[in-house]
């Protein structure tokens, strides 16, 4: 279902309820933990485009950009299946990840794409990553809902 609005931003949840987002960041930081912030950084990337949340989008591409990831790997992220060559396997397997997790209820976790995580990523870095899809998936439900205004059009005044 597609919906468009215009309306304004709704309630600042963490505003309100400071501890749920003391409690997300903690969660946040831990995840990070062991990750390479290249593949965080195109995690949360991919899940926002998925879940099209456009706060966390604007926030995570910034963040990549001054870590200085390339534009055109920023680009076709979201066809990163279709673009050989332009990640690594490494990556691939934390894209597909993050596209099975996201997509939960559609397919749940086919074997197939945690095996290919788990040829790339240790235990201890497998369990991060998973971490690391749950807590931007649970960023983006929470950004969403609340229909926050990513900076850049705050700071721009949306032109």
């Amino acid at each position: 279902m597609t919906t468009t609005h215009e309306h304004g931003p709704r309630m600042n949840p963490f505003k309100v309820a400071p501890e749920v987002y003391e409690g997300m960041t903690a969660f946040q930081a831990a995840a990070a933990k062991g990750l390479d912030p290249v593949i965080a950084e195109l995690v949360k990337i991919r899940a926002s485009q998925l879940n099209k949340c456009a706060y966390c989008l604007d926030m995570h591409l910034t963040e990549a950009r001054r870590q200085g990831e390339s534009q055109l790997r920023l680009d076709l992220v979201a066809a990163w299946e279709e673009s050989p060559g332009l990640y690594t396997d490494k990556e691939r397997a934390a894209l597909a990840l993050t596209e099975a997790i996201t997509l939960l209820a559609e397919e749940s976790v086919p074997d197939e794409v945690y095996e290919r995580a788990a040829e790339h990523f240790d235990e201890t870095e497998l369990a991060h990553l998973i971490a690391q899809i749950v807590a931007i998936n649970a960023w983006n439900r929470f950004q969403v809902t609340a229909r926050a205004v990513p900076a850049s059009l705050e700071k721009t005044g949306g032109r």
